[in-house]
């Protein structure tokens, strides 16, 4: 489940979306309460359906009619909102498991284009719900431009811990073109995740596991040091010290402090390299 905003507003991700796993998500938007989101997460979290906790809480809110607020509940029911009094053109749609929904829009169309870019994106929701906002945007989007974006994006099913279940989390406060660098994060994001994977088969002594993660993160950020380096690390520690060793060589160009953190690595086990191997990778940055 997962929400995700654009908006002339700083910091629109600290404000707008809120997500628990296994539980449900909440956009609070236009004139924003914050208390929807965690209150609707709450009543969800005791039973109740987006519906439901939505209708409660527009009950109880005075102000209802300059609110836009959209909930969806961990078995995919919708519930959203848009008051009378909020700032035109302002509007929504619902489908099948999600709802889209904008308010201080160039024009009309804005929310059903959001509607067709996110039944007709392919990947994963995080991918989705940025095709969505792409589209929006395309049809005139924030009648005062643009500056910040976020996605949110956790799992369907209780995790157990509180740390675990938050799988997306990106936000960008100030941009000029906040989608642009969304997409930019949310690529580098999908890279960490092989290192992580990467991290794990390290610890677990799966050295050809390691290095097929690594492998795949380098290839989604070419450009990035911190990648590259773990890539060449995790091929020497599968065998494969001759391919390993122009990695090595483009990350120590950037300075020696990665050349100091090799043997660094080998007194801990986690490069397996003896003291001939470590001067040998050290000495590439000599070259």
């Amino acid at each position: 489940m997962g929400v995700a905003v654009q908006s002339h507003y700083f910091s629109v991700g600290s404000i707008v979306p809120w997500a628990e796993p296994g539980v449900g998500v909440v956009a609070t938007q236009a004139l924003v309460e914050l208390s929807y989101g965690p209150l609707g997460l709450e009543l969800m979290r005791k039973g109740k359906t987006a519906p439901q906790a939505l209708r409660e809480l527009l009950v109880c809110d005075k102000d209802s009619a300059i609110r836009q607020v959209a909930m969806l509940d961990v078995r995919g029911r919708v519930a959203v909102h848009t008051g009378k009094k909020c700032i035109p053109e302002a509007g929504h749609l619902k489908g099948a498991n999600y709802s889209v929904q904008a308010n201080m829009m160039l024009g009309k169309g804005v929310w059903g284009s959001m509607a067709r870019g996110f039944e007709m994106s392919r990947g994963d929701l995080a991918q989705r719900m940025l095709s969505s906002l792409e589209a929006a945007e395309k049809a005139g989007g924030d009648i005062r431009g643009k500056q910040s974006a976020a996605i949110v994006v956790v799992a369907g099913r209780h995790q157990g811990k509180p740390w675990e279940g938050r799988t997306v989390d990106l936000r960008v406060e100030d941009h000029p073109d906040p989608l642009g660098e969304l997409a930019r994060l949310l690529k580098l994001h999908l890279a960490y995740r092989h290192a992580d994977r990467g991290d794990e088969a390290i610890e677990r002594k799966e050295f050809r596991r390691a290095e097929a993660e690594y492998r795949d993160a380098s290839k989604l950020a070419p450009g990035n040091k911190e990648l590259t380096f773990w890539h060449a690390v995790s091929l020497v520690n599968a065998g494969q010290i001759g391919d390993a060793m122009p990695l090595f060589k483009r990350v120590f160009e950037e300075g020696d402090n990665w050349v100091e953190l090799v043997p660094r690595l080998s007194k801990v086990g986690i490069l397996l390299a003896d003291e001939p191997l470590v001067r040998r990778i050290i000495s590439v940055g000599k070259e």
